[in-house]
Order: C-alpha cells, then structure tokens, then sequence
C-alpha cells in the first residue's frame, strides 16, 4: 500500500525517535561511566585497569552495529515489530543484569554484548518501520528521528553525573533500565503496513517457510568496485573514532581535576552533531550522485585533525572549541551514508548495503578505544592515544577520495552495455528483414506465373 504520509506514522516516528535516543544517548554517554568504573572496579595493583575497562564500552558499541546485518535478515523475516520487542527486551534484561556485577570481567557479557546485542535488534527495525509510513517526508521524518540522539546525548551526561554522585553506579545503571522498558513499549507501536512475503507462503496452512538463502543474505552489493572500497575504507578510518568518547572524560579529569565540568564537553559533541546532521543533510541534496562521498572525505579529515588537538589544548575553552568542531563533522559523516549508499548500488540493495558496512564498522570501533587505554598503560598519558587516533580517519579519508572518479567510469562502461546490446539487436533485426525480403521476392514471382 501506498505509505499514508502521516496518521499513525506520527506515533512511529515517535516512538522510532526515543529509540535513536535511547540507544546513542547510553552508548555516547559511556565516557561519564568509565571514569565511574574505573573508580568502582580500580586497584592499585592493577596496571591494565584502563586497558580492561575500556574494552566495556567498546565491545557494547561494536556489537551495536557488529549484529547489523543479522539484524536485518531477521527484520526481513520476522518484521520490525517482533524484532524491535524481542530486541529492547534483552536490552533491558542485559542493562539490568550488570547492576548486579561485583567485577569487570562479567560486564563484558552483560553490558558490551547482551545489552547492545538487544539494541542493536531495537535500532534497526525503527528505521526500517519509517518507510511503511512515509515517503515524501521520508528526508524529514529521518531528520527528526536522528535528532533523538543528539537530544539524549546533550542531556543524559547531565543526568548520569547527578545520579552517579547521589547513588552509586549499579543504582544508575538500574534507572536506566527505564529508558530500555520505554523502548520495549514504542516497539509495540511498530504496525506494518506492507504484507509479509511469508505471510503469503505460508498460505491457509498457517505454516512458516523460509525464502532462498540468496534472497535472505544477498552479497551482490560487493561485486560493485566503489562499493567495496567504500565498505573498507570507512572502518579504515574508524579504528581512532570512538576513542575520544570513551577515553575524553578520564582525560579531563587527570589533567584538569575536579575544577572542570567534563560533561560539558558531550554536550558539544552533541549540540554540534544534530547541528552537522541538520546542516550536511541539506547540502548533500545539491551535491550530485557519488561526490556526496566528498563530504565525507572532509569530515574524516577534520575528525582526525580535532583529535589529535586534544593532547594540545591545556585550556578547558579549547577543548569546547574542539569538541564543538568534532561533533559538527561527526553529524556530517552520519547523515549522509545513506544518501551515499544509495547512489553506489541502488534502492534494491540498499539495505544490505548498509547493513554489510555497519557490519564492518563494528570491528574497528570496538579494538580502537582498547588500544588507547593500553598506551595510557603504559605511558602514563592519553597524548599518545590521541595522536595516534587521528591518523586512521586521515588514511580513510584519503582512500574515499578515489570513489567518485572510479564510480563514474563503472557508469559510463554500464551505459555502454546497453548501447552495444542494441546495436546487435538491431543487426539482427536488419539481417531477419533482408532473409525475409529474399525468401519473399521468389514467391511472389512465381504466385505472379501462376
């Protein structure tokens, strides 16, 4: 059917809106309970405390977006209402269980794997219920819905440090809980509108049946060259991104104290990013066909250059001005994969597409923020850990710049198929035509004997 463009798509988007929060709001948070962690779980005697910590945070973000494609074969399967139920209720199962941990070592499961696994399986369902509803407002409505993000990331930190200094961590971690027993209740509102496929085969019998494993999982997407560098280079890129949300906080605090509200800090990163979202979404409507890929290879470029200035700045104000900077050009880098998946393969794989590089992207987000907290170890500082963190981007950026040109020429040689194909064909219609006129010329001779 036809999306209605409104009605009960208003409730969706709400509810596809709390979850985006929801979900980011928590994971881009992580920094505000890392320094609680290290100061619940740390002992002196341990020299890797940073190192195990931090691998929390980064397996819980890594496995956000590590189930994506799974996430969406069982989408396609079982539909988003199901999935986005099933999905917030293990959430709320792996949340609440890591309020009773006495280690780190158990939070690996509980909050870096049952917990994201649960968002994850939340998440992408709320994008994909988007499109049942709407179609010309499909540009605003992702808009608002991505909005819901930067607004939980602006005011969540705030909420966690009350929490965090009037109760302990395991008391925060359970009031959280109630951000994921939401989330379980606007999964209900998920009501599709298009038919399952498998409603149809399962016919008066009632019996479920698999489609083919080709349709279930299609890896076509990779035999488009651009694609394949696009899907590589950007988790090349990201092996230094995640660092600064997990490790930022801590750094504050050892080089400025107490003296510092080191909050304030997510707060710009989340100002400035719903900003980049709002702003680089509409630019990127001007910009035509794969050179959008452009504006991400300017983002990487400044997300690097940002991180490496944070080991520069011995000045609170200045690490406002870089984090307002950082999370502009993170809003841009996010809103436009979409966009930019689109015009590398097409609406029809679209969402393999996505799925496949989320995929992809969850292995360097997750071994990033370990690595620098193993050279804050080590060395006693974050500065090297922040250098370090701004070289990967500029390496994929570098990598992403070759993508229109190489795009370009896969169309043209497309375009040239076609124009090939009809010139056979038309041959063979000129050949069928002079068989047919040499065979006919005969006959009429010889009916004009007769």
């Amino acid at each position: 059917p036809e999306p209605p463009e409104g009605g009960w798509g208003w409730v969706v988007m709400l509810a596809a809106m709390w979850c985006n929060g929801a979900v980011f709001g928590i994971q881009n948070s992580c920094g505000v309970l890392f320094v609680s962690m290290l100061q619940l779980f740390g002992g002196s005697e341990d020299k890797q405390l940073v190192f195990k910590t931090a691998w929390v945070s980064s397996l819980s973000m890594g496995m956000v977006f590590f189930c994506s494609p799974i996430v969406s074969i069982f989408t396609d399967l079982f539909g988003c209402r199901k999935v986005a139920v099933v999905g917030a209720a293990v959430g709320l199962a792996g949340l609440l269980a890591s309020s009773f941990v006495s280690t780190i070592e158990p939070l690996y499961f509980t909050y870096g794997i049952l917990f994201a696994c649960g968002c994850s399986f939340a998440y992408q369902p709320s994008l994909v219920i988007l499109g049942h509803y709407f179609k010309k407002r499909l540009g605003l409505v992702n808009g608002i819905v991505t909005a819901g993000s930067s607004l939980f990331t602006v005011s969540l930190p705030f909420l966690l440090r009350v929490l965090l200094d009037s109760v302990n961590l395991f008391n925060t971690l359970r009031v959280l809980c109630i951000l994921m027993f939401i989330l379980f209740l606007a999964g209900f509102t998920y009501k599709p509108l298009v038919s399952d496929t498998k409603d149809k085969e399962g016919g008066k019998k009632g019996k479920f049946k698999f489609p083919p494993g080709k349709k279930i999982c299609s890896f076509s997407v990779f035999k488009v060259l651009s694609y394949r560098i696009w899907a590589f280079g950007i988790p090349a890129a990201l092996f230094g991104y995640f660092v600064p949300y997990v490790h930022l906080m801590n750094h504050v605090k050892e080089r400025f104290g107490d003296s510092v509200p080191e909050e304030v800090l997510l707060l710009c990163l989340g100002i400035t990013s719903g900003v980049g979202r709002l702003i680089f979404g509409r630019v990127a409507d001007y910009i035509p066909g794969a050179k959008k890929i452009y504006l991400q290879v300017a983002s990487f470029f400044f997300i690097g250059l940002m991180s490496m200035m944070i080991p520069l700045c011995h000045v609170f104000g200045a690490l406002i001005a870089v984090c307002l900077f950082m999370g502009l050009f993170d809003g841009c880098f996010i809103c436009i994969m979409a966009p930019i998946a689109f015009e590398l393969v097409g609406a029809q794989d679209v969402s393999q597409a996505i799925g496949f590089l989320l995929g992809l992207m969850s292995v360097p987000m997750t071994v990033g923020p370990p690595i620098a907290g193993l050279l804050r170890d080590k060395l006693g500082t974050y500065d090297v850990a922040f250098y370090l963190a701004g070289v990967p981007p500029l390496i994929g950026g570098a990598i992403l710049c070759c993508i229109p040109w190489i795009h370009e020429r896969q169309k043209l040689k497309e375009r040239a198929k076609p124009v090939d194909g009809e010139t056979t064909e038309k041959m063979l219609e000129n050949e069928s035509t002079l068989v047919s006129n040499t065979t006919e010329k005969p006959v009429r001779e010889l009916e004009s004997g007769i």
